[in-house]
């Protein structure tokens, strides 16, 4: 079971804004990686994930400790998607699972009760399912629209947004899925309160600039 006390949880719940990015955000070299994670966080990013399936183990776990640094830079978190034992070996305070990786309560007993689990949903009866799981401490909900971020996963619409928004769950949960500067209006008014976003800030010429226009939107 999740430690309730854990200071990651408290910060998971008052974040508002959570980039997802690879070692190489918006084709940048990967030199450029620490410069534009900076970047990202002076522009209000809350939560960062390292999320890159063309590294390997040995590389990401050399960049989970650049994304670390810099995190602890801004005094955001950080997060590991999928590899529970990256988590643990990184000392990751945020470990973020989909529905095809390992289940939950697997997940918690390998990285213990101090580490935030997040958990990714694309239905009605996987959100309320994540947001009555005591190992569960945040939910994503979409994607709302299709993204090459996922590809041959239809987005999921504001339609559930607005279903999940209306059961008033007690996670903390997030939109995510073609959010950006143009639709981030569209899922506050739906209901969110927290968005995912990945192109909205590894394509921008100025991260920092795009970063802070959607912390701006989201209240």
């Amino acid at each position: 079971m999740a430690d309730s006390s854990s200071p990651a949880r408290r910060t998971v719940a008052d974040a508002r804004l959570y980039l997802c990015t690879d070692a190489r955000p918006g084709g940048r070299d990967l030199r450029e990686l620490e410069g534009f994670l900076d970047a990202a966080l002076r522009g209000g990013v809350d939560v960062v994930q390292l999320r890159d399936r063309s590294i390997d183990t040995r590389e990401e776990l050399e960049l989970c400790g650049l994304v670390a640094d810099v995190a602890a830079r801004h005094g955001a978190l950080w997060a590991v998607n999928d590899r529970a034992d990256v988590a643990q070996l990184t000392g990751a305070p945020v470990l973020h699972t989909g529905q095809d990786d390992l289940p939950v309560a697997a997940a918690r007993s390998l990285v213990g009760p101090g580490v935030v689990l997040g958990r990714s949903t694309h239905d009605d009866a996987q959100a309320a399912a994540a947001d009555v799981d005591p190992d569960v401490d945040y939910f994503c909900v979409g994607p709302v629209w299709a993204t090459p971020t996922k590809p041959g996963r239809p987005g999921v619409g504001l339609e559930l947004v607005r279903r999940v928004a209306a059961s008033r769950p007690t996670t903390p949960w997030f939109a995510i899925g073609g959010v950006d500067a143009d639709t981030v209006a569209e899922v506050v008014d739906a209901g969110a309160t927290r968005v995912v976003v990945v192109r909205a800030i590894t394509g921008a010429d100025d991260p920092e600039a795009a970063a802070r226009t959607l912390r701006a939107a989201l209240g």
